[in-house]
C-alpha cells in the first residue's frame, strides 16, 4: 500500500470508538447490522471530523515556518472552531473568514444564531474572525488581501482550504481507512458500505482512496448536505487528484461508479434544518444518546435511515455511519427543540 510520508501533528484521541447501534437497529427493525464511527470524539474542543485532517494541515504549516493559520467557513463553521484549537495548541495566531449561509434565505434562525455554538466557542480560542457575504469568492478576496497585510508585516501566514479539503488534509481520511480495517478485524465484521455527511468531499475522497488502497471494495455512500450531487462528485474527484499527488508509489483507481453522492436529503439548502434532519436527531438521541447536528450528520442520518428502510443498504452487511462531529452548532438551533414529533 501507497500511503503518504506527509509529515503529521498529533491533535485527535485516536482511534476513535466504532461502536454497534443495536437499539436503532432494534427500533427501525432493520436486518444488518448498524455500526457508528464516532469522528465526533476526536478531542480538540468538542471534536470532528475536520481535526483528523487538521493533523495533516497544521503539520504542513509548521514544515514551512507558518506563524498565522488563515482558513474560512460559515458562521457556525465545525472547521473553523477545530482550526482554531489546533492553532491555540500549537501556539499560532488565527484568523477566520466566515460567511453567514442563512443571510439571504428565507429561514429565520434563531437570535442567538450567531453568537452561540462554533461562533461562540471561536471567540474563546480568540480566534480573529472577519465577516464576510456567504460567497467563496468574496471569501478568497478577503483572505488574500489578509494574507498580503500580514506578509507586508513580517508574518508568515499558512492558508488553509475550506474544510481543510485537500490533498494534504484529506490523506487523513485514507489513513482512516487503515484504522477501520483493525477495528472491523476485531469485531469480526466486514462492511458492505459507510455513509458519511458530504460537504467539501475531502472526508469521502480520502476514505474512499484509502478503502481501494486497501484492496476493499465497500461502498463509499456521501450524502450531500449542501449542493447537487453532480457537483458534489465533481470535488470528490478534484480531491482525488490532489491526494495522487502525496501518494507513494502508484494510487489506487477510483472509478466514477465508486463515487457515489446522493442529494436528495438537502432540504431547503446548506444549513438550514430539514425536517427529516431533525427527525433523525431525535431518533438517534433517543435510541443510542448519540448527538447529531442539524446542518450535516441529522441530514446524512436521515438519508441512512432511508436507505436501511428503502434502499440498497435493506440487503448489506454490517452497516458504518460515520459520525463527523458538528455538536456545538446543534446549540445555534434552539428552535429546533420547539419542533415535537407527531
Amino acid at each position: 500500500m501507497g500511503f503518504s510520508s506527509l509529515p503529521r501533528v498529533p491533535l485527535a484521541h485516536l482511534p476513535t470508538p466504532l461502536e454497534e447501534m443495536s437499539a436503532l437497529g432494534k427500533a427501525i427493525n432493520v436486518r444488518p447490522r448498524l455500526f457508528i464511527k464516532r469522528d465526533d470524539c476526536t478531542g480538540l474542543m468538542l471534536g470532528g471530523n475536520k481535526t483528523r485532517k487538521l493533523e495533516f494541515s497544521m503539520a504542513d504549516a509548521l514544515s514551512k515556518g507558518a506563524d498565522v493559520i488563515i482558513t474560512s467557513g460559515a458562521v457556525q463553521s465545525n472547521h473553523v472552531r477545530q482550526a482554531a484549537a489546533a492553532s491555540a495548541k500549537l501556539g499560532l495566531e488565527f484568523h477566520a473568514v466566515l460567511g453567514d449561509p442563512l443571510a439571504e434565505t428565507n429561514y429565520t434562525p434563531s437570535e442567538v444564531y450567531t453568537a452561540t455554538g462554533n461562533a461562540l466557542l471561536n471567540g474563546l480560542l480568540n480566534a480573529k474572525i472577519y465577516r464576510e457575504r456567504d460567497d467563496e469568492d468574496a471569501a478568497e478576496a478577503k483572505i488574500l488581501a489578509l494574507e498580503e497585510v500580514l506578509r507586508s508585516s513580517g508574518r508568515n501566514p499558512y492558508c488553509i482550504p475550506l474544510g481543510a479539503s485537500d490533498g494534504i488534509g484529506s490523506m487523513a481520511y485514507a489513513e482512516c481507512a487503515r484504522e477501520l480495517v483493525v477495528q472491523w478485524a476485531e469485531l469480526n465484521i466486514r462492511p458492505s458500505h459507510i455513509v458519511l455527511g458530504t460537504g467539501s468531499a475531502g472526508t469521502q475522497a480520502g476514505l474512499l482512496v484509502g478503502l481501494r488502497a486497501i484492496g476493499l471494495d465497500t461502498k463509499v455512500i456521501g450524502i450531500s448536505v449542501s449542493e447537487p450531487s453532480h457537483i458534489k462528485r465533481e470535488k470528490v474527484r478534484r480531491i482525488i487528484f490532489q491526494l495522487e499527488e502525496y501518494w507513494k508509489g502508484n494510487p489506487p483507481k477510483i472509478t466514477d461508479a465508486d463515487i457515489v453522492v446522493m442529494d436528495d436529503f438537502v432540504g431547503d439548502g446548506y444549513a438550514i434544518p430539514s425536517r427529516l434532519g431533525t427527525d433523525a436527531m431525535r431518533l438517534l438521541a433517543k435510541t443510542e444518546g448519540i448527538l447529531l447536528d442539524p446542518v450535516y450528520t441529522g441530514k446524512a442520518m436521515a438519508g441512512f435511515l432511508a436507505l436501511l428502510k428503502d434502499g440498497e443498504l435493506a440487503n448489506g452487511r454490517d452497516i458504518v455511519f460515520l459520525h463527523t462531529g458538528g455538536a456545538p452548532a446543534f446549540f445555534a438551533y434552539p428552535e429546533l427543540l420547539e419542533v415535537k414529533e407527531e
